[in-house]
């Protein structure tokens, strides 16, 4: 359209030797078919022009506005302009969590860290899937997570970790093959269907990889055999939402410099600010459970502590520790 308006504009310029305006104008009332009369009488030249601009642009005006009434009232341009938006919030997005599809794992995900304050985006191709969720104020892309650059469209480079909850196991092996090669030290979890992905996953680069199905599957047995302790634990993990108990981990590089290298007795963490230390983590990896006094917090180990959220907030203070 905008070419046959310039074609049509230098017409009247140099065959009746108008100015630019009513040229332009000529033009535009031409291409419109409004019916208005001519801006000057025209030459045989010009009649032959006018004849050829508007067989050259018979239905090209009509199907451009209708194209824009479409873009505008059938919602590609709310879809572009949201996506424009979230293209804008990515880039200065950093220390995030990636999401990898947004079915009821997915969505079990972005929940969890929606509590927890955790910043984090949502990969999902499925477009209806991303309408129909209204009720939170989650940031989704629209793509396929296993193709690369929709995961650098996720700022992946940036975040700290990514989790594929693909509802196939090769779709999650893909994802996890193209975040370990994008970024060396990110942390990815993976969900697993069939126990015989899971060493697949592993290879592929995933730090762990959970299966939702027996996970679930062995919770509800525990509730039978220790229906008390699970109550417990689910009571502790639903409380720590809304400011009950918590339990929290301390990585050694977190403590200030004058508690580190101490014994778990000397950080008298339970005088201090009411919280226990329940577990220890052993620069080897190795989990202590209730551990001694005796035992020294030393470099690339750490402590677990559970307690109130006031109590933590308190060794927070204490320690110098800067956590949500």
């Amino acid at each position: 359209m905008f070419l046959i308006i310039g074609v049509g504009t230098m017409g009247y310029v140099l065959i009746e030797k108008w100015n630019f305006f009513d040229s332009f104008y000529m033009t535009i009332i031409t291409m419109s078919t409004v019916g208005f009369g001519e801006v000057h009488e025209l030459s045989v030249e010009g009649k032959m022009f006018t004849a050829f601009l508007l067989i050259s642009c018979f239905g090209i005006f009509a199907y451009t506005i209708s194209s824009l009434t479409s873009y505008i009232v059938g919602g590609e341009y709310r879809t572009n302009l949201r996506d424009f938006k979230i293209m804008k919030k990515m880039r200065i997005m950093e220390n995030h969590v990636i999401i990898c599809g947004f079915g009821r794992v997915g969505k079990q995900v972005a929940l969890d860290l929606l509590q927890f304050g955790i910043p984090f985006v949502v990969v999902e191709n499925d477009e209806k899937t991303i309408e129909n969720e209204t009720t939170n104020e989650f940031l989704f892309i629209k793509g396929d997570s296993t193709n690369q650059g929709i995961l650098e469209s996720a700022n992946i480079n940036n975040a700290k970790a990514i989790i594929s909850c693909l509802p196939k196991d090769a779709d999650n092996v893909y994802v996890v093959l193209s975040a370990r090669e994008i970024k060396k030290n990110l942390t990815i979890v993976s969900r697993a269907t069939l126990p015989s992905a899971i060493s697949k996953l592993k290879m592929a680069g995933a730090n762990h990889v959970i299966m939702p199905d027996s996970i679930g599957g062995s919770h509800m047995a525990s509730l039978i055999n220790n229906p008390d302790v699970i109550e417990f634990m689910d009571a502790i993990k639903v409380q720590g939402f809304s400011g009950g108990t918590n339990i929290e981990s301390i990585d050694f590089n977190e403590l200030p410099i004058e508690f580190q290298n101490k014994t778990i007795g000397q950080l008298e963490a339970k005088r201090l600010t009411g919280v226990t230390i329940i577990g220890f983590k052993t620069p080897e990896g190795e989990y202590i459970i209730n551990p001694d006094f005796e035992i020294e917090v030393v470099p690339k180990s750490q402590l677990f502590v559970l307690g109130s959220a006031e109590q933590i907030q308190k060794l927070n203070a204490i320690f110098g520790i800067n956590q949500n």
